[in-house]
């Protein structure tokens, strides 16, 4: 499988300001290019290794314009995630976005008797069932109890309830970004994985990519440990995004099937 994926932020600061950008794929064998300019001037950010293979890329800026140019292009399925033991508990957590502890008795009456895949099954469809994918319906700071009482949101919405859910019945279970060939509309995309039987596997309520064709960039918590980019110092907006991703395959996607990302 060949997949390939390109993203461009152009943004503006208003005093100097430090950017730590999350767009690299986790696959370090992927051939890759990053480059962040200002003023037709090259700067070069210093790479922090974050959990699970997660690449952010520092940059001091000063004020004003910054342009960033990703593009990756990755060859097979291999798959760039190591597993401890403390993630069977970190993950079992309560989180900022995901409120298993709230949300426990819902769980437990809804997938009363699931286990394993069937379970995983049954609360991607579950969610996905429940919620109306609508772009800008959700605020930055609502988490997964309030996703479920609006019913609706985006990728992360989608993520974190599923996520507060797994954790409520005891299933491991994080948030990973990643880019998504087939995404339509193309952002970046968020998806849950969940721990059974020794492994984690892909859940994406959305449906909306296939989750074979997948590429990591940032595994966490929820949201909080995967934004594409924060800030520290002056204030940075955002002007204008765009990613694109393709693969040479598009699978059909069974919600029943296991999937790991690769």
């Amino acid at each position: 499988m060949k997949r390939a994926a390109t993203t461009q932020l152009d943004l503006d600061a208003s005093s100097p300001a430090t950017l730590i950008l999350s767009v690299a794929v986790a696959d370090q064998t992927a051939s890759e290019n990053l480059t962040v300019t200002q003023a037709d001037r090259r700067l070069e950010p210093r790479v922090v290794l974050d959990q699970h293979g997660a690449r952010l890329h520092v940059v001091e800026v000063a004020a004003g314009a910054v342009q960033v140019l990703y593009s990756v292009t990755k060859f097979g399925v291999m798959s760039t995630v190591e597993h401890s033991p403390v993630d069977e508990i970190r993950y079992l957590r309560p989180s900022r976005y995901c409120e298993s502890d709230t949300l426990g008795a819902v769980a437990r009456v809804e997938f009363q008797g699931l286990v394993g895949r069937e379970l995983l099954a049954g609360v991607s469809s579950w969610v996905g069932q429940s919620l109306a994918y609508m772009p800008g319906s959700s605020q930055p700071t609502d988490g997964a109890v309030a996703t479920l009482l609006s019913r609706r949101g985006v990728c992360r919405d989608y993520a974190h309830l599923v996520i507060a859910f797994l954790r409520a019945l005891d299933v491991p279970a994080r948030m990973a970004s990643v880019y998504a060939p087939g995404l339509d509309p193309m952002d970046f995309h968020a998806v849950a994985e969940a721990y059974i039987d020794g492994e984690w596997y892909v859940v994406d309520a959305t449906t909306l990519a296939p989750r074979s064709t997948l590429m990591r960039i940032a595994t966490g918590r929820d949201a909080s440990d995967t934004a594409f980019l924060s800030t520290r110092g002056g204030v940075v907006t955002l002007r204008t995004l765009l990613v694109s991703t393709v693969s040479d395959v598009l699978p059909d996607d069974d919600i029943f099937e296991l999937v790991q990302l690769a």
